[in-house]
């Protein structure tokens, strides 16, 4: 694919340049800048919406069969394991995660749109039982325009998960996606429109949520948003979403427990713990940042811990050793180290980790290490704050109810990982704890035929799944009159 120009926007099906400033993609691994992209104005948002509207009423789209349709998901996916490794590259730059992370999202993505094309073939509409002299059913149509808004921490993969299913289900989408991370959605852009989806059922508008984002919210037109992010913008969007009483799927924050059970193999849950919390550099919403341990076991179990997470190898994201690689900006990095610090001013205790690197390899990037704090009780702020870093609270638990009081005191349930032999034990406790994923003897892994979501203040309701395509549609009823006689209620007039 040839070199991309990112000073365009994608308006309408259209690249050019966008109404909003220039801004600057800045490499986190040294601090370079990576490219100047365009962003989007109010403008462009009031554009992109009513391109958005014609393509969706456009009968050539509306009445394509989901065969058809569905061919279209396909050659997608099919584009974007192309082009994975040039992705891959693109998106460690922009984000500094490893270079196995990127390809990962970018094989995700194209794996949605195959997925999301495959259910399309084989969704069908239902007869509904008669209760009367007429056949009943129940269809689905497309909302229209869906406002699609995606986080920085996994670009494209996000944006299939929004797009795909509102495409299949035979709407327009306007993306939004974070100011940091906006150099991979506009190449799934190109990508897309390579493919031939119809000219302005797509547009990507880069710029600031509070500008751009609302915008596109608070639209007329626009019929449905789907929201990955922060919980205070969430809330924001539900506000306005419920003036114009509009669907919303709002994927939150999380304050994830990880729960070792007296039972559990030592190694196995000290692998999957490390791997939850501070792959990704601790920057995921699934998170595993509060960690439950037996208080007879307590000790000795954070110290095997603790220095398997001083050994983890911190490094750039295009190096192939790299575990931990640099934060999305210098701005969060900062904002991490200011919850640490806070969070030893309340009495934490530091393990491992909790300051800036002083080796000067890293002195060029947003590199904060694995950080392991504990002495503290579950109602501290580091414990109740989601840090979106790597950070980890460790805390013991005495019997069975004080852990699942401690874990469920939380205003998010994102998810949560068990560590246990004993099958009973992990089906009681998954049922117990508020999280809308619960991972047993593993963490952090994903299915796009899996719905995934929040309870509480992580979220409200569902994507992936086999469901993914109706949550972007909206139900009629059709009721056939089967009685050749007239209605009784006017005879005789």
């Amino acid at each position: 694919m040839a070199q991309q120009d990112f000073s365009r926007i994608f308006v309408g099906g259209i690249w050019r340049p966008g109404g909003g400033p220039l801004e600057l993609s800045i490499n986190p691994a040294d601090g370079s800048v990576v490219a100047e992209f365009g962003t989007a104005s109010v403008a462009d948002v009031e554009e992109a919406v009513a391109a958005g509207k014609r393509a969706a009423n456009d009968p050539a789209w509306r009445g394509m069969t989901p065969q058809a349709r569905a061919r279209l998901l396909y050659r997608i996916g099919d584009a974007i394991e192309s082009d994975a490794d040039a992705i891959a590259a693109l998106q460690t730059a922009d984000t500094g995660k490893t270079l196995a992370e990127t390809r990962a999202l970018a094989m995700s993505a194209a794996g949605t749109f195959r997925y999301i094309a495959a259910l399309l073939e084989t969704m069908d509409e239902a007869l509904t039982s008669p209760r009367g002299n007429c056949l009943t059913m129940s269809l689905h149509e497309p909302i229209g325009v869906v406002g699609a808004i995606t986080p920085w921490n996994s670009p494209i993969a996000s944006d299939a998960q929004k797009i795909a299913p509102a495409l299949a289900a035979g709407n327009a989408v306007v993306l939004k996606p974070a100011e940091w991370t906006s150099l991979v959605s506009l190449r799934l852009a190109a990508i897309i429109e390579r493919v031939g989806l119809p000219s302005g059922l797509l547009s990507v508008l880069p710029g600031a949520g509070a500008v751009i984002g609302d915008a596109i919210v608070r639209h007329r037109d626009v019929g449905k948003i789907s929201f990955t992010g922060g919980t205070v913008t969430g809330r924001h969007i539900a506000a306005a979403a419920a003036a114009k009483l509009m669907p919303v799927s709002l994927e939150l924050g999380g304050k994830s427990p990880t729960i070792v059970l007296p039972d559990a193999d030592i190694d196995q849950a000290i692998a999957g713990i490390l791997f939850g919390v501070f792959s990704s550099t601790g920057q995921s919403c699934i998170a595993g940042s509060r960690l439950f341990v037996p208080a007879p076991i307590f000790s000795e179990f954070v110290g095997k811990l603790t220095a398997r997470a001083a050994a983890l190898r911190i490094g750039p994201g295009t190096d192939p050793s790299t575990q931990v690689a640099p934060m999305v900006a210098f701005p969060h990095r900062d904002k991490v180290a200011g919850h640490v610090a806070a969070g030893i001013a309340e009495g934490a205790e530091i393990l491992c980790g909790g300051a800036l690197l002083a080796d000067t390899r890293y002195a060029a990037g947003a590199y904060y290490p694995p950080t392991i704090l504990t002495g503290v009780t579950n109602d501290a702020n580091i414990c109740q704050q989601e840090i979106f870093g790597p950070v980890l609270v460790a805390l013991p638990y005495g019997d069975e109810d004080d852990l699942v009081a401690q874990a469920n005191d939380s205003v998010y349930g994102l998810a949560c990982g068990l560590w246990t032999r004993d099958y009973r034990t992990a089906y009681r406790l998954a049922r117990r704890i508020d999280a809308g994923t619960v991972w047993i003897n593993t963490y952090k892994q994903f299915s796009i035929s899996t719905p995934f979501g929040g309870v509480k203040d992580s979220g409200l309701g569902r994507e992936k799944g086999r469901d993914a395509i109706r949550n972007y549609m909206q139900q009629k009823s059709l009721y056939w009159g089967l009685d050749p006689q007239p209605l009784p209620w006017a005879s005789g007039i």
